[in-house]
């Protein structure tokens, strides 16, 4: 035991972190060296810490000195709560966090789970795709505009399965309204009257509860996560219009047990 925990040592380290139990002599040893020992690392966190600090794992301690080893600039202990954490910062392969969730019911914690999991998930298509586009339903409102046009210009029954999809696309805004507790028929009747004007960039702001400029307010989402969204929506409508004919099952009459 000794002579691994020697070998370790004259790799040249200040920090030893280890997924197991570090027994009392070598972490006698690594303290009289003035080596910060580190026991019971979760896996994934061994994974993420290798990866930012650009060192190696090693599953033997045969031969130490062949492993790479991992730079940061400072290691401390800080408390979040009534949690011990032990923080790395100043990583040498770029920057890299751990967000730390707290709330007052589990129920809380899940939710605020999911939005932060949405929103990494936007910035990731973001990243991929820079194009945006202004938030608010301005999108929405930009082409019900522009299938109504297309709608009026359309002879016969096509021109009403146009128009039905121009009340989809305003659903959308009518929904945003709705969910932040607004009247949304007055915003959406104001929406459609700012987009009749030449190149309007209305949209709904729901702090101030009315419709505003999206640009002014910098309210802006991801073009990927909009194509998707009504790629997808898209392709749910023409699937159920496919449906020629639905087959209702009798209800299965219950037996009389008494």
């Amino acid at each position: 035991m000794r002579e691994k925990v020697q070998k370790i040592i004259g790799h040249g380290i200040n920090c030893f972190v280890n997924r197991q139990l570090i027994y009392n002599f070598p972490e006698e040893l690594f303290a009289d060296a003035g080596i910060l020992a580190i026991e019971h690392a979760d896996f994934d966190g061994i994974e993420r810490l290798a990866l930012v600090t650009g060192g190696e794992i090693a599953s033997t301690f045969d031969n130490p000195e062949s492993v790479k080893l991992g730079h940061c600039k400072l290691i401390e202990e800080i408390m979040i709560g009534e949690d011990k954490l032990i923080h790395f910062s100043g990583v040498e392969m770029g920057q890299a966090c751990t967000i730390v969730l707290r709330g007052a019911s589990f129920h809380v914690l899940d939710e605020a789970e999911r939005s932060l999991h949405d929103a990494l998930c936007v910035l990731s298509q973001t990243v991929n795709d820079s194009r945006v586009l202004l938030g608010g339903g301005w999108p929405e409102m930009v082409m019900a505009k522009a299938v109504d046009e297309l709608a009026r210009k359309t002879p016969g029954k096509k021109s009403h399965a146009i128009e039905a999809f121009s009340r989809a696309l305003i659903a959308i805004p009518t929904t945003i309204a709705d969910n932040a507790g607004l009247d949304s028929a007055e915003l959406v009747a104001q929406l459609r009257a700012e987009h009749h004007k030449e190149d309007s960039n209305a949209g709904i702001d729901v702090i101030t509860g009315a419709v505003g400029d999206m640009s002014v307010l910098g309210i802006s989402e991801a073009f990927k996560v909009k194509q998707a969204v009504l790629l997808s929506a898209t392709e749910a409508a023409e699937m159920i219009l496919r449906v020629d004919e639905i087959i209702t099952c009798a209800p299965r009459r219950r037996e009389d047990r008494m």
